[in-house]
């Protein structure tokens, strides 16, 4: 276990000012960070006696901290005059000459950590800096030079000499034997391959056979080294001298090092290597980590970049073929699209930006049914119209190495924006084509189509305004906010976390001028002064005026869990009104949705010639919340829903074998317990009376099944049946043994399509936009919509801007609303009149002239009739 000891960068300092002590004739005088678990620390006591090592201890500064984790406590060791004691990994594969003093102990120091031998909390000597820059001592081992033995309190580069990784000779004593001399391999009298017959003009290199990952024999290429690979792909790219003046085929190839390659192969300087050409998970490379032969030749002039275009008729992944190896340059022709803003990406486990071909990419179920021809077509393409722009180097946290000025209120990067002037090598890892960056950006590199803006064009449209917000779990623990059912605390974790994120969402809110907000992911804590709800209420109403104040609907007692929450979730859904606008016609109705408790054996399915039965399903969603409202004499009612996430599996996915899997239909796990809830809510409202809005965050694409069985689904037309779930129950009783075929949807209006088209978003995820949420309208609604907007202030934003700082770094917050959630808030601008004033008939003409003529009459007529606006 690693003990954190407070060596902080200033007790270094304080330590540098101390008076060399007797016991400093104690040094460290070798470091081993080699492969696998070969590390090794040499001490060395130059001193005339020798020295009782208790009090001492190795201790490393992790990953560029200022603060010290211990590693191996020395107590009751000692260590003899003018001799050495080595210290190794467990684990380590090193074999030391016979009589070397040696203990093992756990080390635990990565090439990104300064060493430093410690005694009683004092710093006696260090080897790398504090701060340590990431990555300065991988792979590579140091020893102390022979006129160089007296320890350092600040680490000093020039008393080092560095030895390549996995070099033990001499470990143990301070003369060392050099190690055997490799004859320097050449390129002289070999027969040369030119690097774009290496890549041929396919998916991968015509010298591997079918059905190998490698060539037969190994070839001899010549080029010029355009980049280095440190990291993420540990060699060097080479560029033909010549080329081919093919467009079909690359000019360049990666050299697989395995490791960072040697100071001297640098841009620029002309390299020849011989190895076995290999496709590496369809990268194809030269892979020479084995025999590492390879000739530093002489320096010329790197290439130029090329160009990067896809060409008529080939996908973004062909044209990325044709560049693979290749230092390329984005340019306006291009048209390469931001389709994910810079984020994490789990495939490659690091944070990095995506790139499509000339529009982001759209979610096929929201722009098509589920198992459409359509819809799979639309998945293939996508597929392969996704460039993954990365650095060599892991990105720290809160940073965009290729774009330093990366902030949140000027050097943001918006999805659909346009990327120019970003060079790069064309690599492939993970199942993805990657660009890895060599140069920097600037904001105006980014060509921006629909950039920032401060509120909703929508925000002064319609005589009433409706919004639809998820708050992204909005919770109000830190500041004393009451506990929720589940005692689970999903938002913010710091007072000052909280108090930005309400900021945010204040601001959005605030923006959108909507006269009833609903609320998605808000903390379940009931209804009371330290309530979620409340909190955010006082704060929104500390922004506005009396006229455009708040208020929270709240369900009757007899309707709430435990006599205080809205279901048992630690989340659940809200609704705001401004009393001012609008009025309360009756009381907030609970629309209790389905719950799913499959018991242990009740399904079953084959695998392999055996029967398994299922585990134990439990689950639930949040209940949806209604509330009628009057304007004038007309009456609204609005519901708010959160349906069930996709992301955890339903007894449905565990019998499609897709428990573990994204479903095929690609309408996530439990889509047939999303329908179920859809069939209960469309049911509870089938009889409303009036106007009919049902928004929320339904977790279902706009084609998906859920929001056509709430729309306009029919069976008869449809070639694919929608099911409900199975072992589902309401209010504790029984709903549905077994899942049944939904025959008709409810016949609401998807007004987002009615108004825009099915190529509308509110969310992003794995880089495609599409709307999980919606607005739908019975037809009496539909009829009063001005416009909808969905206020692309959070989709299309990098996730690094939110509120939480966990992953985040120094990178400075904003209290701006943009990143105020992971969802965009989806406005409804409605036309509700006032009432008109009946016109009274006018006198009969007089001479006097008094009275008015008929062309008053129709003045005053048409004066009426205008509508009152705010």
């Amino acid at each position: 276990m690693e003990h954190v000891n407070k060596l902080t960068a200033i007790s270094l300092a304080v330590a540098a000012a101390l008076p060399m002590m007797a016991s400093a004739d104690v040094m460290i005088s070798e470091y081993v960070e080699g492969s696998s678990n070969n590390k090794a620390i040499e001490l060395y006591n130059s001193g005339a006696a020798a020295v009782d090592l208790t009090g001492y201890k190795l201790v490393r500064y992790k990953d560029g901290a200022s603060t010290s984790l211990d590693m191996v406590t020395l107590d009751g060791q000692q260590i003899a005059a003018g001799s050495t004691k080595v210290i190794l990994h467990p684990s380590a594969a090193i074999t030391l000459a016979a009589g070397v003093d040696s203990m093992t102990g756990d080390l635990y120091f990565n090439g990104g950590d300064a060493v430093a031998l410690v005694k009683d909390d004092v710093v006696v000597d260090i080897l790398g800096e504090v701060p340590t820059p990431a990555g300065w001592g991988q792979d590579t081992g140091f020893r102390r030079k022979l006129d160089a033995l007296t320890p350092d309190t600040v680490f000093a580069p020039a008393k080092w000499d560095t030895v390549a990784k996995d070099s033990f000779s001499g470990l143990g004593s301070l003369t060392f034997a050099a190690e055997p001399e490799t004859p320097l391999f050449s390129c002289s009298g070999a027969q040369l391959v030119p690097i774009y017959e290496v890549q041929g003009a396919g998916e991968s290199s015509p010298l591997v056979p079918a059905g190998s990952f490698e060539s037969d024999a190994e070839v001899t290429v010549r080029g010029v080294v355009t980049a280095r690979g440190d990291s993420l792909f540990k060699g060097f790219y080479l560029q033909d001298l010549q080329g081919d003046n093919s467009p079909f085929t690359s000019d360049g190839v990666f050299v697989f090092l395995g490791e960072a390659a040697p100071e001297a192969i640098q841009p620029g300087v002309e390299v020849c290597v011989q190895g076995k050409v290999k496709e590496y998970y369809g990268l194809t490379q030269i892979d020479i980590k084995a025999d590492k032969k390879f000739e530093v030749g002489a320096t010329t002039q790197a290439p130029a970049p090329a160009a990067f275009y896809v060409a008529d008729g080939e996908t973004l992944a062909q044209a990325l073929e044709r560049y693979e190896g290749m230092k390329i340059m984005l340019d306006a022709g291009s048209d390469m699209k931001v389709s994910r803003s810079f984020s994490f990406d789990y495939a490659a486990g690091r944070n990095n930006l995506l790139l499509s071909y000339q529009a982001p990419l759209m979610k096929p179920t929201q722009m098509y049914p589920a198992m459409s021809d359509a819809a799979l077509a639309l998945a293939k393409a996508n597929g392969v119209n996704q460039l993954f722009v990365e650095s060599d180097h892991e990105a720290a946290a809160g940073v965009v190495p290729y774009f330093p000025d990366f902030n949140a209120e000027t050097g943001y990067i918006r999805v659909g924006d346009q990327l120019t002037n970003l060079q790069g090598m064309i690599g492939y890892s993970y199942g993805a084509y990657r660009l890895v960056a060599t140069n920097s950006i600037t904001a105006g590199d980014f060509l921006r189509t629909h950039d920032r803006t401060s509120a909703p064009e929508i925000a002064t449209k319609g005589d009433i305004r409706v919004a639809s917000f998820n708050v992204l779990n909005f919770f109000n623990d830190v500041v004393g906010g009451a506990a929720n059912p589940s005692g689970d605390n999903r938002g913010a974790l710091t007072e000052a976390d909280m108090l930005l994120q309400r900021a945010k969402i204040v601001g959005a809110i605030t923006a959108m001028n909507a006269d009833i907000v609903g609320l998605m992911e808000i903390g379940n804590n009931g209804f009371g002064a330290d309530s979620a709800i409340q909190n955010l209420l006082d704060a929104l109403n500390a922004e506005l005026t009396a006229d455009e104040a708040y208020s929270f609907v709240e369900i009757a007692d007899e309707d709430k869990f435990d006599g205080k929450y809205f279901g048992s979730d630690a989340i659940t859904v809200g609704m705001l009104y401004r009393a001012a606008r609008v009025s309360l016609d009756g009381a907030a109705r609970v629309i209790a949705t389905p719950e799913q408790h499959a018991g242990a054996g009740v399904a079953s399915r084959e695998k392999d010639d055996k029967l398994e039965t299922s585990p134990a399903y439990d689950k639930y969603q949040r209940h949806s919340l209604a509330q009628s409202f009057k304007i004038y004499d007309e009456r609204l009612t609005v519901v708010v829903n959160h349906l069930k996430s996709k992301g955890s599996g339903c007894v449905e996915d565990w019998q499609n074998f897709e428990d573990k899997t994204d479903p095929a239909d690609m309408q996530g796990k439990c889509n047939a317990f999303r329908v179920s809830a859809a069939k209960v809510i469309g049911d509870a409202l089938k009889d409303v009376q009036g106007d009919l809005l049902v928004i929320g965050d339904m977790n279902s694409y706009g084609l998906e099944d859920p929001i056509r069985v709430l729309t306009d689904f029919d069976a008869a037309k449809s070639d694919r049946d929608i099911m409900t779930a199975s072992w589902t129950t309401l209010d504790g009783k029984v709903f549905e043994r077994q899942g049944s075929k939904i025959d008709k949807g409810f016949g609401l209006v998807n007004l987002n399509t009615q108004a825009h088209g099915v190529d509308t978003y509110s969310y992003s995820y794995n880089g495609e936009l599409g709307n999980l949420d919606h607005a739908l309208g019975n037809t009496s609604l539909a009829a009063r919509l001005v416009d909808i907007e969905d206020w692309h202030i959070n989709a299309v934003e990098s996730n690094l801007f939110e509120y939480s700082g966990k992953y985040t770094g120094s990178l400075e917050k904003s209290a701006n609303a943009f990143s105020a959630s992971d969802h965009d808030p989806v406005i409804l601008a409605l036309s509700y009149p006032a009432p008109v004033d009946p016109v009274e008939p006018a006198p009969e003409a007089s001479n006097n002239g008094g009275a008015l003529g008929a062309f008053g009459l129709m003045l005053l007529s048409l004066l009426g009739l205008q509508r009152r606006r705010r």
